[in-house]
């Protein structure tokens, strides 16, 4: 039998405007720990309340299953008997740790991942045109070469052109967070590929991107809230060119490798992200590096403290 604890963790942030609840300073994480033949492996995931998800009604959901993983529940029974979401996440990184420990091995090793170095993104969070202007050039001094920058319907014009002029060598990625509208949409794309920007980040809510079906734009369009699983993928069609993976949303490692390998048959870019996390998830998201066209797992970095010990990028560069 294993021994399996779950349990909430929170975490306090650099800066208020990253946790799920958008004002908050601090970030709620469950986690559960598996304990087997003398081996302690961990998962952990974010509630995402973008889809109605608290850490209670995670923790219930893993609840529902406890007996089961207790008796060896295994990851492919698992994607079957829970949805994508953070409660599968929690367990399906667990499983996946427990199995690379058991070797003595890192879940890279385990995996047996292509290696190399992978350009990591930072993220610029919605301010007034100078201050977002001088935190990219800030960013892009210490390394960083690609920055994902958060926006609202505010300012678009002049928060784009402060960045670029200030780093005008730097690859850029919007994320518009579902909030913009169709209306207008075609003329802020135009912006955006005359600043050179790189992707587009669900600039419609997910219930409202049908406006995007044969949309004819400039830049390529990247699916962030319209794309769980595979199971997305087909409504995607003529609407997107990308789609962001995460470990939470999609429902752990097992669904994001099996999600990035079927992105890749459709020839859809991919970018792979953690929201604000601690090195666990942020390690866990490792094997997905090979995948993706833009990586963006800094979570531990908007923490005021991590797990021991941390998973760091002094570099800009993450190192499969």
């Amino acid at each position: 039998m294993r021994r399996v604890r779950i349990f909430r963790e929170t975490w306090p942030l650099r800066k208020a405007g990253l946790a799920p609840g958008e004002d908050e300073r601090e970030v709620d994480l469950v986690v559960m720990e598996i304990e087997e033949d003398g081996i302690l492996a961990c998962g952990e995931a974010a509630p995402n309340r973008r889809f109605g998800e608290i850490c209670a009604s995670v923790m219930a959901q893993i609840g529902v299953i406890l007996p089961d993983i207790e008796k060896g529940l295994a990851r492919e029974r698992l994607q079957q008997i829970l949805p994508p979401g953070a409660a599968r996440a929690v367990i399906d990184c667990a499983l996946w740790d427990l199995a690379a420990r058991k070797k003595n091995m890192t879940l890279v090793e385990y995996l047996e991942c292509e290696r190399g170095e992978y350009p990591l993104a930072k993220t610029l969070l919605p301010d007034t045109p100078s201050i977002m202007a001088e935190q990219a050039a800030l960013y892009w001094q210490a390394g960083r070469r690609a920055l994902c920058v958060q926006l609202d319907e505010r300012l678009i014009s002049e928060r784009m052109v402060a960045i670029r002029e200030a780093v005008p060598d730097a690859t850029l990625l919007v994320d518009a967070r579902e909030s913009w509208r169709a209306e207008g949409l075609a003329a802020r794309c135009q912006l955006l590929a005359d600043l050179h920007v790189a992707l587009l980040i669900q600039p419609l809510g997910a219930f409202d991107d049908a406006a995007l079906e044969c949309f004819v734009h400039p830049l390529p369009i990247c699916a962030d809230a319209s794309c769980h699983s595979r199971g997305s993928l087909k409504a995607l069609e003529g609407r997107y060119e990308a789609i962001d993976i995460s470990l939470g949303k999609c429902g752990g490692l097992t669904e994001a490798l099996a999600l990035a390998h079927a992105a890749r048959e459709r020839e859809l870019r991919i970018k792979v992200s953690t929201g604000p996390c601690t090195s666990r998830c942020a390690a866990a998201s490792l094997p997905l590096a090979p995948w993706a066209d833009y990586l963006d797992i800094d979570g531990p970095g908007w923490l005021e403290v991590d797990v021991e010990p941390p998973l760091l990028f002094p570099s800009g560069l993450v190192r499969v």
